[in-house]
């Protein structure tokens, strides 16, 4: 293994000459690493932590600037014949050819969107790289067109929702030709050369007859007996891309006019892909060139490498580029990509756009489990933000109005101008953006915009009714003004309860919790649901009140107003998993008390060092307040194996379950939701009466806890040894 030394001032790299001197730094390597233990490093007098932490990581192709180059230029490799016009002298050559090269452009553009490089995907295609080359073959060169137009409207996307940087993918072109002129023709150009192989495929079809009296058209190459099967596979190709261009156009419109129009797209580029799938037996049994090796891995359907490509041209046209080839996937893999991009796609567009605020963010949530890639997750984010509205439609003020369950009087109220609701606004902005980020990065902003929800909370409580009542040219009674403002409280509570809740359950997903931890958890989570269903129903409470004008002054509890109001099914389901993580908490509690399982201190810190590590951000925010690590071990120091079956809350998450299939039963997320509950819920019940019954007497019992039901409710295990 040879590599050069990377000197960060220069940016460019310095090529080869008689006076370069290489040297194979193997040997000293392998010694470092034999030397070196966990977490040291090298250290120099030049070279401290800082400089250790950007260093490149060898053979990471996104990160290690390598030597792989095969050519200098485009024009040298040109003149080497790798990209010739026409594809081939033979006409059946020249077909399987372009069949190939749309095959591997689509598993490039799959490549890009998971994080790779644009100049070495896409823009490893010479002929994209010279558009004007292309001008003699029209097929070639119309698609061509539509690729790079394709390209230009995921970078499009993607930028504007400032979302690249979250991952790797490229948005920079570094002059590659995206944009030429004329490629805003191509689509009407690849529609002309449909309509002639269309014409093509139909004389193939006609008897023998009939074929006389059709329309004289020239087959696309010499072998009577392969015309239909190539005519089927270049226009399932074609259509495809025609088809997923308008998609991402469509999606585009302002105030989403564009997602029925691109759902009827969306079906047709599904199709097409079925029928891409459907010409492999075809490509395979009729391929021209030499199968690469492991054909499950190959870029292209017939398993023949694609003329026309090199990965390493543009290492020294783009200087972020790096230069190491690349594995692009492979071309089935990139058809199940795209499928699953489409199918999210769709999702996004069967969206109703006049829901309420709280069911756009459960939307996003809902929307997350599928694990969308980054292109999808940008749409849905111009799709419900756009020039600082939702669904560039709605005002912000508006809509946190009518989620607060505040009178439609106040849709346009004067107070949406003071600083404290501008400054509101903006925090649902950010968290619908948020919400939109992979879950790594959701959750590490949704742990630091904690604090301004808090923030923002208590400058709308210096906002009194006097001054509320001032701005305002509406005659509103000053009872009814602190109804509004605790309204809007409420409803700031709410959500800063839900975005916490939301924080810690993201941690289970990213697996950041190990099995000692899971009690503290739970109990944390625990807390804040019951905080969160108490304001869910004060607000539901006083948004009533408001709405029918009623100014009642009430001293009773949450618990008392509860009893008065009926519990909507959204809240059940919130108790619901506060029983679920109560039920949780005390097991794993009364399993560490009593048989010392899940309480191993870990060897680098105590275990009020990782509570604080945890719930850090929640802590500094306050939320709740008077939490800490005393509050957590005196509540669950109680917990024993003796009183755990007295009262299983599991057995209250399934009562209420019960109640809720009724309420969702048109709702095929919310009804899935609830089999994966009613099965952690019915399996944890069983535990809990086989550990309270055996636990103490059978020391070979073994209790483990797995996501086997759901991502962040745990089903007990219960085993012998």
């Amino acid at each position: 293994m040879a590599e050069y030394v990377h000197q960060p001032h220069l940016n460019h790299s310095i090529p080869s000459s008689e006076q370069t001197v290489w040297a194979d730094v193997s040997p000293l390597l392998e010694a470092a690493c034999k030397d070196l233990k966990d977490g040291e490093l090298i250290h120099g007098d030049h070279f401290n932590l800082f400089a250790a932490m950007s260093a490149l990581e060898i053979m990471d192709p996104k990160m290690d600037s390598g030597i792989v180059c095969r050519y200098y230029s485009v024009d040298e490799a040109i003149e080497d014949g790798i990209a010739p016009v026409p594809l081939s002298p033979n006409r059946t050559v020249d077909v399987q050819c372009i069949i190939d090269i749309m095959d591997h452009l689509l598993a490039c553009e799959a490549t890009w969107h998971k994080g790779h490089s644009l100049a070495q995907t896409v823009f490893a295609c010479i002929y994209l790289l010279r558009p004007e080359r292309t001008a003699s073959h029209p097929l070639l060169h119309s698609y061509c067109r539509v690729i790079r137009a394709t390209c230009n409207a995921v970078v499009s996307v993607v930028s504007e929702a400032r979302t690249h940087e979250e991952e790797d993918i490229f948005t920079m072109t570094y002059g590659l030709p995206l944009k030429v002129d004329g490629d805003d023709k191509g689509l009407s150009l690849l529609h002309a050369v449909e309509e002639t192989i269309s014409r093509q495929l139909r004389a193939c079809k006609a008897s023998s007859s009939k074929r006389r009296s059709v329309e004289d058209t020239e087959p696309l190459q010499t072998n009577p007996d392969l015309e239909e099967g190539y005519c089927k596979a270049l226009l399932c190709r074609i259509r495809f891309h025609k088809h997923f261009y308008h998609v991402l156009t469509c999606m585009r419109r302002p105030q989403g006019k564009g997602l029925e129009l691109a759902r009827k797209h969306i079906t047709s580029c599904l199709l097409e892909l079925d029928n891409i799938l459907k010409t492999l037996e075809f490509l395979r049994s009729n391929k021209c060139g030499t199968c690469e090796d492991g054909q499950e891995n190959t870029t292209t359907a017939s398993g023949c490498p694609p003329i026309g490509f090199d990965a390493g041209l543009n290492a020294r046209l783009s200087a972020p580029t790096p230069p190491r080839t690349i594995k692009i996937l492979s071309w089935r893999k990139a058809v199940e990509y795209f499928q699953k991009l489409l199918n999210d796609l769709d999702t996004i567009c069967s969206f109703s756009l006049d829901p309420l605020l709280d069911e756009v963010f459960r939307f996003v949530v809902e929307f997350q489990k599928s694990r969308p890639d980054l292109v999808a997750r940008a749409h849905l984010q111009l799709l419900l933000v756009k020039d600082g509205k939702l669904y560039g439609r709605d005002s912000m003020f508006a809509a946190i109005s009518k989620a607060a369950s505040l009178p439609e009087i106040m849709m346009n109220h004067e107070i949406q101008k003071t600083e404290a609701f501008v400054q509101l606004e903006q925090l649902v902005i950010n968290l619908i953006k948020v919400l939109s980020t992979n879950a790594a990065w959701q959750r590490r902003k949704l742990g630091k915009i904690l604090q301004d929800w808090r923030v923002i909370y208590i400058q709308l409580e210096l906002v009194s009714s006097r001054d509320f009542g001032a701005a305002s040219s509406i005659s509103i009674s000053e009872g009814d003004y602190m109804k509004i403002s605790q309204c809007i409280l409420l409803w700031v509570e709410e959500q800063t309860y839900w975005i916490s809740t939301r924080f810690l359950v993201l941690g289970f997903e990213l697996e950041l919790y190990s099995p000692n931890e899971y009690c503290m958890v739970y109990w944390y989570i625990n807390i804040l649901l019951m905080k969160l269903i108490e304001k869910t129903h004060l607000k539901l409470l006083t948004g009533s009140e408001v709405a029918k004008r009623k100014v009642k002054k009430k001293k009773d509890s949450a618990k008392d107003s509860i009893r008065d109001f009926l519990i909507p099914p959204a809240v059940l389901l919130l108790r619901c998993h506060m029983y679920l993580s109560e039920g949780l908490t005390m097991m794993l509690a009364a399993l560490r008390n009593d048989l010392n399982t899940f309480s191993s201190p870990g060897p680098f810190n105590t275990e009020n060092e990782r509570f604080v590590q945890h719930f850090e951000l929640l802590l500094r925010a306050s939320v709740p307040e008077h939490m800490s690590y005393l509050s957590f071990s005196e509540q669950i120091s109680q917990a024993c194996l003796s009183n755990l079956g007295r009262y299983n809350y599991f057995r209250d998450a399934q009562k209420i379950l019960k109640e809720l299939k009724g309420s969702f039963s048109n709702d095929q997320e919310r009804m899935a939701e609830l089999r994966r509950l009613e099965h952690v819920a019915e399996h944890n019940s069983v535990a809990v009466n086989l550990i309270s019954r055996l636990g103490a007497l059978e020391p070979s019992l073994k209790v483990s806890f797995e996501f086997i039901h759901h991502p962040y409710f745990a089903t007990a295990v219960v085993k012998r040894c």
